[in-house]
């Protein structure tokens, strides 16, 4: 049984903006308060992302007090609190509970150290993916080692290591925690034991010792500090939950929470996600394996790179006319353009575009972008066919990765979830399920982050009896989109041409006449 009162806050440390989000104990959304922010590059040193501790916790705060107030309640109605955020993030305290140095997700600073613990321990970052299911490219080895050789006076002061949406918790609360959803992209951290651990840091030479509890999403690990009442305004003595990562808090606010579910999250970068009954890494190393905030689950992760954001770029540099037009409709540009998409036969006229390519985790890296097979005919090359192919090449690419982890996980199913803004489009929808033959379902709350959030600090004070009932009981579906198999058979010809297509741009960068659109750190 759910109860009837009170409100949840979940608090979202994203790639783009920081967000405080209220629900409701039935799993609505109340109120958000959102606020974009920039994660600056040190311009000392190139592919830099810092993590300001300072002015984030003050916009954090500021999140926080405008959700209270557009929803027009009481901080004091609030009955616990939880946090989520982007993954792969860290930050480093002192023995005081002083933060030293931060870095968002995909600071990439540290690629000479990827390349020199390739170079000087052979096939230990396979040994190592074997047991975290991550690779060298993002996690925290290579960054400790970067700070141990940049910041050396900060080196020495290091006391705990957390995530991101731990920071927020240990601001909240004063307590240092961690939860395996999160702990897990750090690559100091066992799939199987769902723990730190420490023997990977030592062997590279780092200290075995920073690492602070970690303990399941949904548990309840402080409560609100007097500072932090003052500084946000909520109730001293709140009950702060452990939360977890992003993608898996946003499955969770899916209702993708058993074993050989699917869900594909369509936002500025698109992850392929599959819900493993047990750890299994790739013998190819080409996907990423994390624990799942579900105790006992793990995911199979693929990452297409920038598609909301080769989106956007599309739409700003090629469509201001539809721009305007939508202003005057009072709809989103996306709606107009994906209007003018669906006179566009399937395959788009034979446009081939060049962006992401199916994930290849070790051995990370991207063609130059590029659209293949233009015409100079507008008639049938134009902003709707350019536009469709994009919506169909991000499918082609998320089914190329699903059949990448189904290869080595023995694990389907007819049906996926989708879920991000990129869920908003229904020609999009429909042309995932095409592309992939699945059933695609869209949930009716597409803010599944925090609702995730929101579940998780639900179960910690036990509004809830666990996350898998939680989800059951609260994620509400919008609409199924089934495939149809005419257009399935034809996208299976455009895969096959892409593919081949891929292969041969991906050799141009190899040969240094085109720029990789990303190149993960160390290659």
């Amino acid at each position: 049984m759910v109860k009837n009162a009170g409100n949840i806050l979940a608090i979202d440390a994203g790639t783009g903006s920081g967000r405080a989000v209220l629900f409701d104990v039935r799993g609505n959304q109340v109120a958000v308060g959102q606020e974009e922010w920039t994660h600056k590059s040190d311009p000392r040193y190139p592919d830099s992302m810092e993590f300001d501790v300072i002015h984030n916790w003050e916009l954090l705060c500021r999140c926080i007090r405008h959700a209270c107030q557009q929803a027009g309640i009481s901080p004091s109605s609030i009955v616990a609190v939880s946090a989520t955020s982007m993954r792969e993030g860290i930050i480093l305290y002192n023995a005081e509970g002083k933060e030293l140095w931060g870095c968002a997700n995909v600071d990439a600073r540290a690629a000479n150290e990827v390349r020199l613990l390739k170079e000087q321990f052979p096939g230990l970052e396979e040994k190592f993916y074997r047991i975290s299911g991550q690779t060298f490219a993002l996690g925290a080895l290579p960054r400790l080692l970067w700070v141990k050789n940049f910041m050396p006076e900060a080196y020495q002061k290091i006391a705990k290591i957390s995530m991101l949406s731990d920071w927020v918790l240990f601001r909240l609360c004063g307590e240092v925690a961690t939860d395996p959803s999160n702990g897990g992209t750090s690559g100091i951290y066992s799939l199987t034991d769902r723990d730190w651990v420490p023997e990977i840091a030592r062997t590279v030479g780092l200290p075995d010792d920073i690492f602070p509890p970690s303990v399941e999403t949904g548990t309840v690990i402080g409560k609100v500090t007097a500072q932090a009442a003052r500084d946000t305004g909520l109730p001293k003595g709140l009950p702060v939950v452990m939360g977890g990562g992003d993608v898996q808090l946003g499955c969770v606010g899916l209702g993708v929470v058993r074993p050989a579910q699917i869900a594909v999250l369509g936002g500025s970068f698109w992850q392929q996600l599959v819900n493993l009954p047990e750890p299994a890494t790739d013998p190819k190393m080409n996907i990423r394996v994390n624990p799942h905030a579900v105790p006992g689950l793990s995911q199979a992760e693929a990452i297409s790179f920038f598609v909301g954001l080769t989106m956007r770029w599309f739409r700003d540099a090629f469509c201001q006319p539809e721009a305007a037009l939508a202003v005057e409709r009072a709809v989103d540009t996306y709606q107009v353009l994906e209007e003018m998409a669906r006179a566009v036969p399937p395959g788009s006229r034979g446009i081939i575009p060049i962006f992401s390519d199916v994930m290849r985790y070790g051995n990370w890296y991207h063609a130059a972008p590029s659209l293949l097979n233009l015409r100079i005919d507008p008639s049938v090359c134009g902003k709707a066919e350019i536009f469709r192919a994009l919506e169909e090449n991000a499918a082609i690419v998320s089914a190329n990765n699903l059949k990448q982890i189904f290869a080595f996980t023995a694990v389907d199913t007819d049906t996926l979830v989708f879920a991000g803004g990129a869920s908003k489009g229904p020609l999009w929808c429909q042309i995932l399920a095409d592309v992939t033959g699945k059933q695609v379902r869209v949930p009716v709350v597409k803010e599944a982050t925090a609702l995730g959030g929101a579940i998780a600090a639900g179960v910690g004070i036990g509004l809830y009896p666990g996350i898998t009932d939680a989800a059951d009981s609260l994620v509400r579906w919008e609409r199924d989109y089934k495939p149809n198999r005419d257009h399935f058979q034809i996208y299976q010809e455009v895969q096959e041409k892409w593919a081949k297509a891929y292969a041969a741009q991906r050799a141009l960068v190899d040969e240094a006449v085109t720029q990789s659109m990303w190149k993960a750190p160390g290659l």
